[in-house]
This record gives structure tokens, sequence and C-alpha cells, in this order.
């Protein structure tokens, strides 16, 4: 078997020091040596065939060049853009990404973040799976940097990035109660996520300052899924039979909603108007196509990105970073027709 070509090799080829010419392949030292110089190294590497050693690399510099990327749900299609514009962002500064799914279970958060540990992950990126998860408070007083997304985790005092949940959900009560709805309805997430907490704080605040200070009925389905959203809207409808109007926590209890709506033998929006968060992809494709509270999704991954590089260059003040969001009227929602 051919000799693996090193570094010792290409700093030779390019007649330059081999501390050089590992500066010059190193993504995450730019500018600290000529273009000209730079040029020549990325020449010889190629000339030779010369590929790093993350493993020889990690072991000199105690540093693994890869970032761990923790998520509740990947077939949550919010999710996957936002690990995008992380991974996107972080393989531009010369870092790579280990995603680990939890499948919304806090023991399998807490395996997943102690083997990403044990990999020498240099940083984390991580959407808990509940709002006060001790795994995440045990990470604050960790050398290891760690961003939240999405869900935060309050008490961990960590730095956490997600869109701004509240001012998306008073823009949707303003929309229905703007259309003339008084009986609004809430489909909310599982209690114990503060994106849930969040929203239902401010669907409460924004029923209080609307006219006529209507009452918010909510029901908290078990997950943020099609199935449990169809489940709690029934129970909704079974019990409070006046609404006019459902708000739902996610696009994907809305879809739920939908299916309540179905079986009641109710059409959305003549009889009951829906609006979601998230604005899912395909959402617009639902019949009718579903009004909801558009988040930046790959932009929420970059600005998380952003913010770990940030630590990882030692600033280490925790930041908190809320992204607008939009209300994308469409036809689930319409003045009240019953």
């Amino acid at each position: 078997m051919a000799r693996r070509p090193t570094i010792r090799d290409v700093a030779q080829r390019a007649g330059v020091h081999p501390a050089t010419a590992s500066r010059a392949l190193n993504p995450a030292l730019p500018g600290r040596i000529t273009e000209a110089t730079a040029g020549r190294v990325r020449a010889a590497a190629l000339e030779l065939g010369y590929t790093p050693d993350p493993t020889a690399r990690s072991l000199r510099t105690r540093r693994s060049g890869v970032v761990g990327v923790v998520v509740p749900d990947l077939t949550n299609p919010v999710l996957p853009p936002i690990v995008r514009g992380v991974e996107e962002t972080l393989w531009d500064a010369g870092l790579a990404c280990l995603v680990a799914d939890t499948d919304n279970d806090p023991e399998r958060e807490a395996s997943a973040i102690a083997e990403l540990a044990a990999r020498r992950c240099e940083g984390l990126v991580v959407a808990s799976a509940t709002r006060d998860s001790a795994t995440v408070r045990a990470l604050a007083g960790d050398d290891v940097a760690t961003v939240l997304v999405t869900r935060d985790v309050p008490a961990a005092g960590l730095s956490f990035v997600g869109g701004d949940d509240a001012a998306g959900v008073r823009a949707a009560v303003v929309h229905l109660v703007g259309l003339g709805h008084r009986r609004i309805g809430y489909v909310a997430g599982p209690g114990d996520l503060s994106t849930t907490r969040t929203r239902v704080r401010a669907l409460r605040a924004a029923l209080a300052a609307a006219p006529g200070r209507p009452r918010p009925v909510v029901r908290h389905a078990r997950a943020y899924t099609v199935t449990a959203g169809r489940a709690a809207a029934a129970r909704m409808l079974a019990g409070d039979g006046d609404l006019t109007a459902i708000l739902a926590g996610n696009d994907m209890l809305a879809v739920g909603v939908y299916e309540a709506l179905a079986d009641a033998g109710l059409r959305c929006p003549a009889d009951v108007s829906v609006v979601g968060h998230n604005d899912m992809p395909m959402v617009d494709k639902l019949e009718p196509p579903l009004t909801t509270v558009a988040i930046p999704q790959y932009e929420i991954g970059v600005a998380a990105a952003r913010v770990l590089l940030g630590h990882l260059a030692g600033e280490r003040a925790p930041e908190r970073r809320l992204l607008a969001t939009r209300l994308v009227v469409r036809r689930s929602t319409a003045p009240p027709g019953r």
C-alpha cells in the first residue's frame, strides 16, 4: 500500500515550513499567511493527494473539529432547515457536525450529549427534549460551548436562538379578532416545553388585550404531532362546540385540527378558522392552504452557529436572539360564519 502523504510532504513540495503548510490548509485560520503562499500549499496538497488526518490533528491540537447537534425529532419538517443552517455555517468555519435525534426522550438526550462529549466535540447546538432538562442545565457548568435552539431551558443560563414566538402568536390573535372571531381555542403542545409556555402565555395576553377580552380555551396535546393534535382538537370541540377559530401550537397540530373538524362534520374556514405556527414545508398545499406564523428556520440555524463560533472564540457571555416571525395569511381563516 502506498504511503499516505503527510503535511511534511506538502510543505517540502511547496517550499515552506510544515507549520505554514498546516495553517494554509486550516480554514479556521484565515489571513495568517499570504494568499500566494496558501495557493502554493493548496496546489502541492492537490498534486500529492493529501488529506488531513482528523484523528492526528485532534491529538495534536486537543480539538476535534466537530460540533454536536442534538434535536428532538428529525421527522419534524421544521428541524432539517435549522440543522442545515447550523451545518453550512460551521462547515465554512472548518467544523463538521454530528447530529443526534433524541426522539423527545430525556434519557436518550442525556445519552446523546454524553456520547458527543466523549467524542471531544468542541461545542453543542441543542434543541432540548424538555423545558427543565437536568442534562442541559448541567452543561452550563461544563467547558463545552453550548447554544440552545427553538426550545429554551431558562434555568440553564445558556445562549438561546429562536423565533419570536410571542410576537407571532399576537399577530395571529390580532388577525382572528380583526376578522370578527371572539370564541377562539388553542391546541397547545406539551406543557413541559418552553415553546409551549411562551406561546400559551402570549395567547392569553393577546386575548386579554382584545375587544371584549375573549376567554381562551386551551387544550394541551401530548406531542407536537398530527395524531396528538387531532385528539386534543376532538376534546376541545366536544367541550366547546361554539368555537369559531382554533390556533394550533405548530403546523402538525394544525393538520390534526383539520382532521378533527372533518371528523365532526365541520368545514374550515366556513365553520371554524384554523391558524398554525412554523410555516413548515407543504402547508400551502393543504386544502384549504394553512394560515400560519412563519419562523425563519434556516436563519435560526445560521444564527445559532454564529453564536457558537463566538463562544469558541472566547466570548463567554450568554446571548439571547429572537428572530422576527411573520403571519402568512392563506385560505384557512375567514370571518366567522356561524
